[in-house]
């Protein structure tokens, strides 16, 4: 499957607006794969990540010199087999000596880039082999939990709950994953499993927007009534 970019719905930039949030929004459009013809165009490990061409990244990383080399996005041969599925590719990467936490230019690494794809094997994989789910990425001060419960991604929200990922972090649009997860979701099933999931991980309930808004508050403006109900049964206010 090929990997898409990160985009904010349309639907969500109107209520967004709607609600006075306009110059909060979140990015429309922040992750960027790597292009057909920038994928045609790569060399060495870069060519091989991509192709999740294992032999040959064992046959390359001796050298050590482009493990974490970099492309006109910033995008090492991690990032690449990350935004390519390529699992092998990672392991082989890593096993190597390949950075597991680096930054592209739009400050991502690749726990968010699997995080934003629902991309949960990939994920798993990354977590396993030490890559970190605290880090501070986005140009919006973010990390993968707030990104994973923006776009609803319950799966990847408990897989980074599991490895230690901040609660409560503050982005600087003044959000938390338990904020985005309601004034980002459509309030339907998989936004619902997110909330649940950060309920019972323990994530504050109190911290408001910038608006002076709690949690409770946006998902009563908004309707959402089974979320309303998972957080006033929870003791938010």
């Amino acid at each position: 499957m090929k990997p898409r970019p990160f985009h904010l719905p349309l639907k969500h930039l109107l209520l967004a607006a709607a609600c006075g949030l306009g110059s909060m929004a979140a990015p429309v459009a922040a992750q960027v794969a790597p292009s057909a013809a920038e994928a045609a165009a790569y060399k060495g490990l870069h060519a091989a990540a991509h192709k999740g061409d294992v032999a040959r990244i064992e046959k390359l990383s001796p050298s050590k010199t482009d493990l974490d080399a970099r492309d006109g996005n910033g995008r090492t041969p991690l990032h690449v087999a990350t935004f390519a599925r390529q699992t092998g590719a990672i392991r082989a990467l890593v096993k190597a000596g390949a950075s597991l936490n680096l930054l592209d230019k739009d400050i991502y690494d690749g726990v968010t880039m699997a995080s934003v794809a629902d991309d949960e094997d990939t994920l798993r994989v990354l977590l396993s082999l030490g890559a970190s789910a605290r880090q501070v990425t986005s140009r919006y001060d973010g990390t993968a939990l707030i990104a994973a419960a923006h776009l609803g991604h319950d799966g990847v929200v408990k897989q980074l709950i599991a490895a230690g990922a901040p609660l409560d972090h503050v982005n600087n649009l003044h959000w938390t994953a338990v904020i985005e997860s309601i004034v980002l979701g459509n309030g339907g099933p998989r936004h619902q499993a997110t909330l649940k999931a950060l309920i019972d991980a323990g994530a504050s309930l109190q911290l408001a927007d910038r608006q002076g808004n709690t949690p409770l508050q946006l998902a009563k403006s908004r309707g959402y009534g089974e979320m309303v109900k998972m957080l006033e049964k929870a003791g938010a206010r």
